[in-house]
């Protein structure tokens, strides 16, 4: 939750807003807030190269430089980044003189995982989160967690279709305690382990995330949470083809990302051969009515002719 004693500019720039960076001199127009949070408040930004941006701005100074440490981190990864790309770095003064950090990084579009999944179906969770997978194996081999796994802090891009997180503000060094988290994803809210930072802790949440998306209206713990927990997702028929999986990862029995991520390919292997051999079959007896119907055309007008 927000402080309410902060200064309301910092948290409410109004579209069309302009802020000039206090080092850099660049100039950013704020068009509309995308979120806001702990640290601070995120605004969708054309820079004055007519490029789009997600801005965050916040008064906690060190809060923020934790955040810029870690998508720094994130860039020196080999391949493909995971998580959004740093931009730039600046502080802005406000009208009275009172100085705010910022920094400006990649503006991921796409739209959230529950509508996604609404409009394609669940069985795309076989496919994105896998590459979520890819994205926290990679983070936690520089040694983080991303702490704060939410369907509101990922989102589903097109071209190519691909999960991706898009908040760092949970983030937090392999050994610590978890310093941001939401309660319905959290593995110590229902009892099922601590809040030390470790892969674990981001694979429950990531099963959570699959809950989350079978109950829209979530639910709340009861006197037995792991139990109830375990109840929940046996009763969910849209998880059914995953259930084994995200059993494993609610009582913290995978280790890292890896093991995981080999699950759901074993798993989506092994469904995609259970559903090719009637399509195969379907296939194969219309390619037979098919050329029996063209023989049969091409005998009668043979004999037709002659």
């Amino acid at each position: 939750m927000l402080n309410q004693s902060k200064p309301i500019s910092v948290f409410n720039f109004k579209p069309g807003t302009c802020l000039r960076g206090k080092w850099h001199q660049r100039t950013y127009y704020i068009k509309e807030k995308l979120g806001t949070g702990a640290v601070g408040a995120v605004y969708l930004a054309k820079q004055d190269n007519d490029q789009w941006v997600a801005l965050k701005i916040s008064d906690k100074a060190a809060s923020i430089t934790s955040e810029i440490n870690v998508l720094k981190k994130l860039a020196k990864v080999q391949g493909e980044s995971p998580g959004p790309s740093l931009y730039e770095i600046d502080d802005w003064i406000d009208r009275r003189g009172e100085c705010y950090p910022f920094y400006t990084m990649e503006y991921v579009q796409g739209e959230s995982l529950d509508k996604f999944l609404n409009k394609r179906g669940r069985q795309w969770l076989g496919v994105l989160f896998p590459q979520l997978l890819e994205e926290l194996e990679q983070l936690h081999r520089v040694g983080f967690i991303l702490g704060d796994l939410k369907i509101e802090n990922v989102i589903v891009t097109h071209r190519p279709i691909r999960l991706r997180f898009i908040d760092v503000g949970g983030v937090t060094l392999i050994g610590r305690s978890v310093k941001e988290y939401t309660e319905f994803y959290d593995r110590g809210y229902w009892h099922c382990g601590n809040r030390t930072a470790d892969p674990a802790y981001d694979l429950f949440a990531l099963a959570m995330m699959a809950l989350r998306c079978a109950y829209p209206n979530q639910f709340r713990r009861t006197k037995e949470p792991k139990k109830y927990l375990i109840t929940k997702l046996k009763q969910a028929s849209i998880l059914k083809p995953y259930d084994p999986i995200f059993h494993k990862a609610l009582l913290g029995q995978y280790q890292n990302s890896q093991e995981m991520q080999q699950d759901f390919k074993k798993r989506t292997r092994h469904l995609t051969r259970k559903s090719a051999v009637p399509q195969d079959k379907q296939e194969i007896d219309w390619l037979e009515i098919v050329i029996c119907i063209s023989i049969s055309v091409v005998l009668f007008f043979l004999a037709t002719f002659y």
